[in-house]
């Protein structure tokens, strides 16, 4: 799975301005299956999404579609994270040996 942090690179007025559209490509993704979490951070500098495992190619061709991405308003790091535990409500996530 992935831990992706967003970080704004602009004012938020300008975040703010692509905020529809970004989370729409979120609904998408959750549609899809590709992301398990996500929110804003406190204070507002950026965002977090936990995406499930895939390729890496292909969850960068995803985080190219985000409207952040496309308008230049965000960074992201994307950590590829190997989850061997979990509490038993999110056990589901954890890798199986």
């Amino acid at each position: 799975m992935y831990a992706i942090i967003l970080r704004y690179k602009v004012p938020l007025h300008e975040v703010d301005r692509h905020v529809d559209a970004h989370r729409a490509w979120l609904r998408e993704h959750y549609a899809a299956g590709h992301f398990l979490l996500s929110g804003a951070q406190r204070p507002r500098v950026g965002g977090l999404i936990l995406a499930a495992a895939m390729a890496r190619a292909k969850l960068d061709a995803i985080l190219a579609g985000d409207a952040f991405k496309m308008a230049g308003v965000a960074d992201y790091e994307v950590i590829d994270v190997a989850a061997t535990t979990s509490s038993p409500e999110l056990a589901f996530l954890a890798e199986q040996p």
